[in-house]
């Protein structure tokens, strides 16, 4: 059975820095994330929510929600930063683990720091090839990932999957290849980001989607539904706006105005007996929107097919 959370970015709390503006409190995220209708929340930024066990326990229980999963950014292009950064895997790790939902075990969310390359920042969703890492950058990148996700794994029980994010090192299709061809599926899997997908393919399309999911399907373990509109897209391309530009103008729309055929991914999900947490992702800044009705027009959109 599939069910259905969102998440801390979809109310403005994003992962980026010099991204300060006026946060909504975790309390009313959550409050207005169960009134329209969703059973799980990933963690958010470190801080944003409880950090003691069981002050962030009895926040959930009271809500009847379930941690689906909390996002790690690591600077694994830099060798210097793998330590902190597994410090700080391991830190969130053990909370996840002290508050898991048996039924329903949380995955720890590695990502590439994403935002910290200004290349990459300024041509997120058109990146070219001359703009990726080396085959040495590669397999140092790739052997942080395992590094990392082998002592979350041993010391918590907490499995990792990677985000392709746009704005960092994994973000094309082919970049997406290149770090699972040099990890293995035991270790790390792949939380597949519809709207991501797109925006990163560099031809946002129906298509282009479920190319991905039938080529990275086998390593799939969790599901971040997001929406990409073409047309915020493209605009972003031809004026030269970096990720945070094209985020703040709305290239992550809400779901159903976009090109991803949400009822066809749903289909693919089932036909290959997906069985959890998928979970809805609006990205917007800080003070940006009106995260409370995006969510709930979200929710009916997915009822409507189903879910």
């Amino acid at each position: 059975m599939i069910y259905v959370g969102n998440a801390p970015c979809s109310w403005g709390t994003l992962e980026f820095e010099g991204l300060e503006g006026e946060r909504i409190g975790y309390a009313q995220m959550l409050d207005e994330l169960v009134e329209t209708g969703y059973v799980g929340t990933e963690l958010g930024d470190w801080g944003y929510m409880p950090t003691d066990p069981d002050q962030l326990q009895a926040e959930l229980l009271k809500r009847n929600l379930v941690l689906t999963g909390a996002f790690v950014p690591i600077r694994f292009t830099d060798v210097r930063a793998l330590d902190e950064g597994r410090e700080h895997a391991l830190r969130v790790a053990r909370l996840l683990a002290a508050v898991a939902n048996p039924l329903f075990p949380p995955f720890l969310v590695l990502s590439d720091d994403n935002g910290t390359n200004p290349t990459r920042l300024k041509h997120a969703g058109r990146v070219t090839p001359e703009m990726g890492l080396s085959d040495w950058e590669w397999h140092m990148f790739a052997a942080g990932v395992t590094h990392v996700a082998l002592a979350v794994l041993e010391e918590t029980g907490v499995r990792c999957v990677f985000h392709h994010h746009c704005a960092g090192f994994v973000e094309t299709p082919d970049e997406i290849a290149r770090l699972l061809d040099l990890t293995e599926p035991e270790v790390i899997g792949l939380v597949f980001d519809t709207g991501h997908y797109a925006f990163g393919s560099g031809r946002p399309s129906p298509e282009v989607v479920m190319e991905g999911l039938e080529r990275f399907g086998s390593r799939v373990q969790y599901v971040h539904l997001k929406d990409c509109s073409p047309e915020i897209a493209a605009r972003a391309a031809q004026e030269g706006w970096d990720y945070y530009q094209a985020v703040r103008q709305g290239v992550f729309c809400e779901l159903g105005q976009g090109c991803v055929p949400f009822d066809q991914v749903i289909a693919w999900l089932r036909a290959h007996n997906y069985n959890g947490f998928v979970t809805v992702e609006q990205d917007v800044l800080p003070g940006m929107g009106t995260p409370k009705e995006s969510a709930l027009r979200n929710r009916a959109y997915l009822r409507r097919l189903g879910i």
